[in-house]
């Protein structure tokens, strides 16, 4: 059963001269009497006391407009009422037995602390490890954090995630572990390596696989691609990952500081259950010397490492906003920025650069609240590598669990990508490109898919979607030169699209999420961008009919 999405057909929010109109004399009768004498250097519309009764019934009104949002059915997949053990649900960083199931005790406490909210009662959930090498659980309480922009937390909501035995969660597994075993392939090469091929051939083949296809079935032009407008379009990483970035004074390649290749980890049993019980890895992150484009899913999960949750996007604004001349591409804003025909002005504060980047950062916090609330409070799902867990066990007859029948299948044959991993690490385990594997929070959804998409859709909403970018590039094999891209032309709206599904899928390949992490959080994202949005346009002063721009879904909308 799917959860119930926000309430559709919310009126898009008015501007401030309309909110002004539709409030009551209520709060001008309260400070009727209270004006203070007017100040001689004070110019303006409204001054003194006029001000103040305009702003609160500017922020009275945003308050009103949520309180008619429906709080929306919070649904699960069922998985941690279905299994005693909680073999469904996320416990890493929590006391394990030895085929990895948490101690229930333990699993309870930390249900207590959810439930409660107090912060005593967080502090009293019992870790796996000792403090000397311990891991903490990151930051369950944010998503009991209110916000004072923005739809409430706890009135978005993302469907539940596929149940542990079923056909879905099996695909998307086993996704993950061809995902692995090809962080070496470089993306110029997909269409004719051995490996993608061969992943390309199974994953058309199973019950349930929901990734991009092309007549039909998975393709090596289709493989491991994002599900919105733009992302089977051109290579397969954005332009906005590639181009130079021009940051005030200076302009710096996007060389990165990737790993060497070859190098997986926790593919051994005991440091899986060691990493499970919340230790610090004994092994660090072995690095290139040498600095390079992004050119495979290893450089690419790097990135998504070290990265700044909201940085790929402020490259890309900063790419988008300064002309040619100063490295960038002087893209167009959207027809609907009220500065587009001034004779006289130009935004800065309001609808101008200044105002663009700082959204980006605004947006990011309120995605975090928001998905943190879905992570710890509603789905708890586990994280790929505790799935792996489940698939070793269950492979190897340490257990029985109750995967479906495409992992058995994918581990019999010598083409499944399970059979395939046995072979290079002589485990089941899922390779895992960091050494600590995912961070102790839930799976479901994705922070930095929930960021992708509220940054994106900020930058969809400033900014001419169908401005086709100048010189396109690809990275060489090899990831030392950038050549040129001729066909298709690359827009800005498809390029920020793969950005998006850049960033989150980098995060799957690195092996710590899954394809619906990335691909519902990227919803709930855009969701978080669009009320902050609206609840902007109510504050200025500018005639302003409204951005629009193309969600993820293909439809177009005005904010």
């Amino acid at each position: 059963m799917e959860t119930r999405q926000r309430r559709t057909g919310v009126p898009r929010s008015p501007d401030r001269r309309a909110f002004l109109g539709q409030a009551g004399a209520a709060a001008a009768a309260l400070w009727s009497g209270a004006a203070s004498p007017a100040r001689a250097a004070e110019t303006g519309p409204t001054t003194g006391n006029q001000r103040r009764i305009e702003s609160y019934q500017i922020r009275n009104q945003m308050a009103i407009d949520k309180m008619s949002i429906d709080v929306p059915d919070h649904l699960a997949n069922g998985d941690e009422e279905r299994y005693a053990s909680k073999i469904g649900n996320y416990s890493k960083g929590l006391p394990h037995g030895a085929r990895g199931e948490p101690y229930l005790d333990a699993y309870g406490q930390l249900i207590t602390a959810l439930s409660s909210g107090r912060p005593a009662d967080f502090e009293q959930i019992p870790l796996g490890s000792d403090p000397s090498r311990r891991r903490r659980l990151v930051n369950p309480q944010a998503g009991l954090a209110f916000d004072l922009e923005g739809t409430d937390s706890h009135q978005l909501a993302i469907p539940p995630a596929p149940a542990l035995s079923s056909a879905q969660q099996a695909a998307e597994a086993i996704e993950l572990y061809w995902m692995a075993l090809a962080r070496d392939v470089p993306f110029t090469d997909y269409r004719s390596h051995p490996i993608t091929q061969a992943a390309a051939a199974e994953l058309s083949a199973l019950s349930d696989f929901r990734g991009p296809k092309s007549a039909g079935g998975v393709t090596t032009a289709t493989l491991f691609r994002g599900f919105t407008p733009g992302d089977l379009a051109g290579p397969y990483v954005s332009q906005f990952m590639l181009r130079p970035v021009p940051f005030g004074v200076e302009v710096f390649e996007q060389r990165t500081r990737t790993v060497l290749p070859g190098i997986d980890y926790m593919t051994r049993y005991a440091d899986w259950l060691d990493i499970q019980n919340g230790y610090r890895p004994l092994q660090s992150d072995q690095l290139d010397p040498t600095p390079r484009f992004i050119r495979s899913s290893r450089d690419l999960a790097q990135y998504v490492h070290l990265d700044v949750l909201f940085q790929a996007y402020f490259n890309a604004c900063l790419i988008l906003l300064a002309p040619p001349g100063q490295g960038g591409v002087g893209a167009a804003f959207d027809p609907g920025n009220p500065y587009s025909g001034s004779a006289t002005q130009d935004g800065f504060g309001t609808f101008g650069g200044p105002h663009i980047v700082a959204v980006l950062a605004e947006v990011s916090t309120r995605a975090l609240k928001a998905v943190w609330y879905q992570k710890w409070y509603v789905h708890r799902r586990l994280r790929p590598e505790e799935f792996g867990g489940r698939v070793h066990n269950t492979v190897t007859g340490a257990a029985g669990y109750p995967l479906h029948d495409d992992i058995s299948a994918s581990a019999k044959s010598p083409d499944g990508a399970l059979s395939r991993t046995f072979a290079a690490t002589g485990s089941y385990l899922l390779p895992q490109a960091y050494p600590e594997g995912s961070p102790l929070h839930p799976s479901y959804g994705a922070g930095h898919a929930t960021v992708a998409g509220a940054c994106v859709t900020v930058l969809k909403a400033w900014f001419d979607e169908s401005f086709v970018l100048p010189d396109p590039v690809v990275a060489s094999p090899d990831g030392l030169s950038l050549a040129p891209y001729a066909r298709p032309p690359l827009t800005v709206g498809g390029e920020l699209n793969k950005l998006a599904a850049n960033v989150a899928t980098g995060r799957n390949f690195a092996g710590i999420h899954w394809r619906t992490d990335y691909s519902e959080s990227m919803k709930l994202g855009e969701a978080v961008a669009l009320s902050v949005l609206r609840d902007q346009r109510s504050t200025y002063n500018e005639d302003f009919e409204g951005f629009s721009l193309t969600k993820f879904d293909g439809t177009r909308v005005t904010v």
